[in-house]
């Protein structure tokens, strides 16, 4: 009977304890604090901050932002919650090691311009595809080919410039991208067909960033309109390309031929989408760091002859300028290319990225609520004294060791990083090299603000008067 008492209460003691670590362990689990929202402020209802954002410099905003807050903050911008990140660590996780909890996002009344088909709305098997087409269609070895006829197309520029009016430098170099974006998807394209494709772009280009409204009228209207005609013109040069069974390796002769493992091609509509996506990607970006380096250029003559000189050696390689740039050439402008870079940290043309988290994720102890903006700041990391040492003033030279990792990102990082980044980069070498070997040009009136459009710009458009110093392109190359 002891023996049966001492059982019994060994196993009460024994389920006393069970009990009393189960309840420990459920209680240590319940109470475990939840991850919390970043700190920040959600401004105004429904309003938020966006005024505050729009309403001054947004190099001030966001560093106002960071000083207050550190480098994770919420904030209410464009009618969407957001959470704001700072630092390469952020970055990189949002965009490369955790991309798959974040998609790309835009405001549906941009994406409704560019097509809700285009390759940066996407994840999964059907983003891997297009990119992979894309990138085909501007990798180094596609672009190579295209040299001649880039250079064609900046000197014509060039010209036209150099007649004595005052240009608007932007604006000008947007037309110059235009015509790059379009060789770079067509080919040689009809100039019929280019000229339709430039009108109806430029008005949708110009409702972009107008209030989406569907009044007759309007910008946004009007570019609704435009972007429907767009799709009529493109399916006529796809019915051409078919007709005349056309192997095209332009991107759109890529398009045109993409089968998936089960079969499956591209619809006319996610083609058009696609196009337009990467024209819009190609114009307004690479047209805006033109812009910089001209300026950065303007600004420092000291740099602009060390550029010159550098690019005079090429020039006199090449008979004078005779002979076309070859690949190797663009790929040994070590000056040039550090100016190119210094812009880029500069100007942050991109000054962040648009993601929206799938479902709720912590970092770092702060909670990103399913469906809220993530947008990691480029231009906080760009501009960072820790990332890049008196970050506010403009020198080439820092490029001459690495960044350090995930700290310079103008074209964004991971799968969604931008595909013609090295179109753009050649685009820019090439319009350098020949305009500070024929060319000079001089800025007018005071233009050291920034105008945000919504890339940055210097203000007007960098007004400025271009003319050339030899007198023949045929001639040797030195003034």
């Amino acid at each position: 009977m002891e023996v049966a008492s001492i059982l019994i209460y060994i196993c009460l003691f024994l389920s006393s304890l069970l009990s009393y670590f189960f309840f420990i362990k459920k209680k240590t689990r319940i109470s475990k604090p939840k991850a919390k929202l970043p700190p920040g402020s959600m401004g105004w209802p429904y309003v938020g901050e966006t005024l505050q954002l729009y309403s001054q410099d947004p190099n001030v905003f966001f560093t106002t932002k960071q000083l207050r807050y550190g480098e994770i903050f919420k904030t209410h911008i464009l009618g969407c919650p957001c959470v704001m990140l700072c630092s390469p660590e952020a970055a990189r996780f949002v965009l490369v090691t955790h991309a798959h909890l974040f998609k790309p996002t835009y405001p549906k009344s941009k994406e409704r311009l560019i097509g809700p088909s285009a390759l940066f709305f996407h994840q999964g098997e059907y983003h891997n595809h297009l990119r992979k087409l894309v990138q085909g269609s501007l990798s180094p070895d596609t672009i190579r080919k295209l040299i001649p006829d880039i250079e064609s197309m900046a000197i014509s520029a060039l010209e036209s410039w150099a007649d004595g009016h005052v240009i608007n430098t932007f604006h000008e170099m947007k037309k110059l991208s235009f015509q790059v974006g379009i060789l770079s998807i067509f080919g040689l394209l009809d100039s019929n067909y280019r000229e339709k494709l430039n009108e109806n772009y430029h008005i949708m280009d110009k409702g972009y960033n107008s209030f989406p409204s569907n009044i007759p009228g309007t910008p946004y209207q009007k570019a609704l309109l435009a972007r429907k005609r767009l799709d009529q013109i493109l399916g006529e040069i796809i019915c051409e390309r078919k007709e005349k069974r056309l192997l095209e390796k332009d991107l759109l002769g890529r398009f045109l031929n993409f089968k998936d493992e089960n079969g499956q091609i591209l619809t006319e509509d996610q083609i058009a989408d696609n196009i337009i996506g990467v024209l819009f990607a190609a114009q307004d970006t690479t047209a805006s760091a033109l812009t910089w380096i001209l300026k950065y250029l303007h600004d420092d003559q000291k740099l602009l002859e060390a550029v010159k000189a550098e690019q005079m050696a090429i020039c006199e390689a090449n008979n004078g300028g005779k002979k076309s740039l070859r690949w190797t050439q663009t790929r040994n402008m070590p000056l040039t290319y550090r100016v190119i870079l210094e812009s880029l940290r500069m100007a942050s043309i991109i000054s962040f990225a648009f993601r929206e988290s799938i479902i709720d994720v912590e970092y770092k102890g702060y909670l990103i609520p399913k469906g809220w903006k993530v947008m990691p700041v480029f231009r906080n990391i760009h501009h960072n004294p820790e990332n890049f040492p008196d970050p506010h003033i403009f020198d080439p030279s820092r490029f001459e060791v690495s960044p350090k990792p995930n700290t310079f990102i103008p074209f964004g990082n991971g799968v969604h990083a931008c595909p013609g980044n090295e179109l753009a980069k050649l685009e820019m070498l090439i319009l350098i090299h020949h305009l500070v070997t024929i060319f000079r040009w001089e800025v007018l009136g005071t233009v050291d603000g920034i105008h945000y459009g919504p890339f940055p710009i210097p203000q007007q458009g960098l007004p400025a008067r271009f003319w050339q110093e030899s007198t023949s392109l045929n001639q040797d190359c030195s003034p």
